[in-house]
């Protein structure tokens, strides 16, 4: 779901971290906020000109309506197709393109361990490699993979080899940006 420039007053005092530094803000009850992206369980809300991402646990600080339930799986389908969709569910704060179609998931690996226990590795970029986001996009990732049944541990590296271009992105994500 994308809501664009709504205003909303916090119910409750939440987390989040300004976009793009990452740097963590406390947001008070009471305080009025404009939503500017709502993707994925995350809400990006600008407050007083500064863009702060709300993380999937605390959004409900934004009324019921910004509850995240993870996607229902279909227990037929392939664990790797679950993986993928689960991907898809994961956004850059700042663009209203999931990390898949943006082009900046390189690897996705699962892999069963020893004892029988499954892990899912991914190596992802950023779109600019100085993005203080990357180490909370990356914990997104996780936590969302770790909601899968079959997946016991998951891994994300960040990584900037080769360095992400506007042309990893797919045709439909550069439409949606107004890019083709």
């Amino acid at each position: 779901m994308v809501i664009k420039r709504e205003t909303v007053t916090l119910e409750k005092d939440c987390e989040g971290h300004l976009v793009p530094v990452g740097t963590p803000v406390q947001l008070k009850a009471g305080q009025e906020v404009q939503v500017t992206q709502s993707l994925g369980g995350n809400v990006t809300v600008n407050v007083n000109g500064n863009l702060v991402q709300i993380p999937a646990p605390e959004a409900h600080a934004l009324g019921d309506a910004y509850r995240w339930e993870p996607p229902e799986e279909a227990s037929d389908a392939p664990l790797k197709e679950q993986v993928w969709e689960m991907l898809r569910t994961c956004y850059d704060p700042e663009i209203p393109v999931n990390i898949v179609d943006l082009g900046l998931v390189y690897d996705c690996r699962i892999a069963t361990l020893l004892d029988g226990r499954t892990r899912v590795d991914v190596q992802m970029t950023l779109t600019a490699p100085g993005c203080g986001m990357g180490p909370l996009m990356a914990e997104d990732v996780k936590k969302k993979l770790l909601t899968l049944d079959g997946v016991d541990e998951a891994g994300v590296e960040l990584v900037f080899d080769p360095p992400w271009g506007r042309d990893m992105m797919t045709e439909a994500a550069q439409l949606e940006l107004g890019l083709l």
